[in-house]
């Protein structure tokens, strides 16, 4: 829970510091020393990139982006995992009662309960989800896990996309937002 809190407030900060305009980079006075990249480095379009910047690169994920920076969870979702997100598409966001997408960007902590009800802690690929009844989610309430017809179900929704591998853990996409259990 400490966990949780701390990386919401992290999360929030980054996900403000995001929406700023950033200053135009200013050339130092004096050039660094030149130095060689080591012989192992990647370059930087070569490297994995983490779940939040592979979601937004993707295109199809706006509203789960803007929703992460509303519920403040940007930090803790390209913090160092590993994560396995079961990422809704924008789609899959339009299929919720109209007004549904506005009023949570105004609730932050529902938001933040809805968005971690999609996250599972660890790196879960497909072979293994397949595997599973449930899981846990960061938020502490499980999902269940179904395989019906050779197709994947997390609840309700459809798994139409497996093993999107990041930096920081693996993306599964889904066709519908999944909704906490209320109690």
């Amino acid at each position: 829970m400490k966990f949780q809190v701390t990386a919401l407030l992290i999360a929030g900060s980054i996900a403000l510091s995001a929406c700023m305009p950033m200053a135009a980079p200013q050339a130092p006075a004096t050039p660094p020393p030149a130095t060689e990249a080591p012989a192992t480095a990647m370059p930087a379009e070569e490297m994995p990139k983490d779940i939040v910047d592979t979601a937004v690169a993707a295109g199809s994920f706006k509203t789960l982006a803007t929703a992460l920076g509303a519920a403040g969870l940007v930090e803790t979702l390209k913090g160092e995992g590993p994560f396995t997100v079961f990422a809704p598409t924008d789609d899959a966001f339009a299929k919720l009662p109209a007004g549904t997408v506005e009023a949570l960007l105004k609730d932050p902590k529902a938001l933040g309960d809805i968005l971690l009800y999609h996250v599972v802690p660890g790196k879960v690929m497909a072979a293994d989800v397949v595997n599973l009844t449930s899981a846990d989610t960061a938020l502490g309430k499980p999902i269940s896990i179904k395989v019906e017809d050779g197709k994947v179900y997390i609840n309700d929704a459809q798994v139409t996309t497996t093993d999107i591998v990041t930096a920081n853990g693996v993306i599964h996409i889904i066709d519908a937002v999944l909704l906490p259990p209320t109690e």
